[in-house]
């Protein structure tokens, strides 16, 4: 591994410190730690200090030593020695880490470099003219069915040509990457094939022998067409789904139901289709109609697992500002 050194004084500011919110979180994650071994909270307090300022100043790093009561030289150790941590200024709008390892290089990660040489500064981790763009190659970032790939800040960006993060790195430059959908870049669904799945296609039994079960092909039932309904009737519970949570028509103003952990876009596009839309309602969701949701979803015991009605409590209650002061972190 390369020597990592701090910035240069010229550049590193005077002082540090967190902000209300990242302070109040701070203490609570120090507290997770048993008595005596709260030194070990040195790497998140260190990610969220790099993700305030951008990168991790000597202040910063001294400052979360004195919060731990640890001497300076550990928290340079660990600041210096993890690849991580960001010990120079960086793009304030995008850093861009290019996977370089194998599995991306074979798949054209190369192509991508040349991208962010010609987009951004011909040196890596040298920001632009406008101090807005970064990059670095980077080791292997755990996506290599997906490669090749790259990584902003918390996102990554998967199946990737060329031509697509030059896209991608001229949004964030003109102030949109939120706009930006990370993951695969090719269409396909996290990590399946292109082609739709070719493997666990059929179902096992759940006892006995492993054999796999073809099942016998049934005649195609005919249905009889459904009559068009109100939105309302249409998220209606049916007679036989007496436990399913109560739907209502859906709101000028919903709910972020992502902001409940366990909750990704998918599941709230099912929420949604089953007349879910505010915190309010999954908070007064009783055992029955968790047991039912968490049936529907397949979740075996996850929505009790993850305690879906007291986040949504605490979010109806207050928002982001009331879980933080509750869980001691943010929403997702």
């Amino acid at each position: 591994m390369s020597v990592r050194r701090l910035a240069e004084d010229s550049v590193q500011p005077p002082e540090f410190r967190f902000n209300r919110e990242n302070a109040a979180w701070a203490e609570a994650t120090i507290l997770k730690y048993p008595e005596g071994r709260q030194q070990s909270a040195i790497i998140p307090l260190m990610m969220r200090a790099q993700e305030q300022e951008g990168w991790v100043t000597q202040r910063a790093i001294e400052t979360i030593a004195d919060m731990l009561g640890m001497p300076y030289i550990r928290a340079l150790e660990v600041a210096t020695f993890y690849t991580q941590f960001q010990l120079k200024p960086v793009g304030t709008r995008a850093h861009v880490q290019v996977c370089g390892t194998t599995p991306c290089m074979l798949r054209g990660s190369e192509d991508l470099i040349k991208v962010c040489k010609s987009r951004i500064n011909a040196q890596q981790l040298e920001p632009n003219e406008a101090g807005t763009l970064s990059w670095e190659e980077v080791e292997c970032q755990g996506a290599c069915v997906n490669a090749p790939m790259v990584m902003i800040f918390k996102d990554a960006y998967e199946d990737l040509t060329p031509e697509q993060l030059a896209d991608i790195i001229d949004r964030f430059e003109a102030g949109e990457g939120d706009k930006v959908t990370p993951g695969p870049q090719n269409g396909r669904h996290l990590s399946v094939p292109l082609t739709g799945l070719t493997t666990l296609t059929d179902e096992l039994p759940v006892h006995g022998t492993t054999k796999r079960k073809t099942p016998a092909k049934k005649a195609p039932v005919k249905e009889s067409p459904v009559p068009a309904t109100p939105a309302a009737s249409a998220v209606a519970a049916a007679p036989a789904d007496k436990n399913r949570p109560q739907a209502i028509e859906k709101p000028e103003q919903i709910d972020d139901l992502k902001l409940i952990s366990g909750v990704g876009p998918k599941i709230e596009g099912i929420l949604h289709s089953l007349g879910i839309f505010k915190w309010e309602q999954i908070s007064k969701w009783k055992k029955a109609e968790r047991e039912w949701m968490d049936g529907h979803l397949k979740f075996k015991g996850r929505i009790d697992r993850e305690d879906w009605v007291k986040q949504a409590k605490t979010l109806a209650k207050g928002g982001v500002e009331e879980y933080l002061r509750v869980f001691g972190k943010k929403p997702r």
